[in-house]
């Protein structure tokens, strides 16, 4: 007999060892589209010299070949990795500070 999962308990993922992993849920097209569109096609067939990126580069061509090639996907990903890092690097910093108190709620100071 399996164990039934009650309605009130939220059910975990099967696929546990992809806690952590950046590029899960990310389809290729996602990320060879925002590296084209970051790059442009001729910068990223410099930085990845793979023929789908010099020569008549197409977003469909690059998934046909990337999905085919282990290493050249790896080349892409490893790049688009490094693209999230420098986007967030050159994005200005997020504070979390609370607001300042409003004049009402600080307490009257001694002059009045």
């Amino acid at each position: 007999m399996t164990p039934v999962s009650s309605p009130s308990s939220p059910t975990q993922p099967a696929a546990t060892g992809q806690q952590g992993n950046p590029l899960h849920g990310v389809k290729l097209e996602t990320i060879v589209t925002a590296l084209s569109e970051h790059y442009g096609w001729e910068s990223l067939g410099q930085q990845i010299n793979i023929r789908c990126f010099t020569s008549d580069p197409s977003v469909v061509s690059s998934l046909k070949f990337l999905r085919k090639t282990p290493w050249a996907r790896d080349k892409v990903e490893s790049l688009y990795l490094f693209m999230l890092r420098e986007i967030r690097r050159s994005s200005p910093p997020v504070h979390n500070f609370p607001p300042p108190k409003a004049a009402a709620d600080q307490e009257p100071s001694a002059s009045d």
